[in-house]
């Protein structure tokens, strides 16, 4: 009985021993993706960046200038308003309260189409990235492939980061 117990005993260390390096390697592939590093060094995250600027830009100077409207009718109303009847000055004063609710609506909106416009593209890259990154897990064989802030990763060696990587493959595909 001893004996059996002894070459049991054996047999699932041996078994074991062999497992733990098989298991190491299996280990070390593991990569760390800075999907903000892509974001901001790929020609992809490049372009949307320019694209959001540009219509950041182009929404900034609409509101400008409605603002720029607005101060013009509240300089004129007190330039007039001494000569102004009473009826006159509420109603262009109440114009101005209009002009300035339309304005801090079409500035909301604005800025809801631009937070859609940015989300929308910013999905779209993650979307690609994702992607991509799972293509070279599959090709490379890796255990598993983080994304460095939404895993929360404090701490990690450079060896595992494979942006570069991933941003190569990245701009060769676009």
């Amino acid at each position: 009985m001893k004996k059996n117990g002894m070459i049991l005993l054996t047999a699932a260390l041996f078994l074991f021993g062999s497992l733990i390096p098989s298991l190491a390697a299996d280990a070390s592939k593991i990569g760390i993706v800075d999907f903000q590093k892509i974001l901001a060094d790929s020609s992809t995250g490049q372009q949307a960046k320019a694209e959001i600027n540009k219509k950041g830009k182009e929404l900034e100077a609409s509101l400008k200038e409605k603002g720029m409207e607005i101060e013009e009718l509240k300089n004129k109303i007190q330039r007039e308003s001494l000569v102004m009847s009473k009826e006159k000055r509420e109603e262009k004063q109440r114009e101005l309260r209009i002009k300035i609710n339309d304005f801090k609506s079409l500035q909301k909106n604005y800025t809801e189409k631009f937070k859609q416009m940015e989300g929308r593209l910013v999905n779209k890259i993650k979307k690609e990235v994702l992607d991509i990154a799972k293509k070279i897990g599959e090709q490379q064989d890796y255990l598993m492939i983080l994304e460095r802030n939404e895993a929360g990763a404090i701490y990690f060696s450079d060896s595992l980061d494979i942006t570069d990587a991933v941003i190569e493959a990245y701009n060769d595909k676009n």
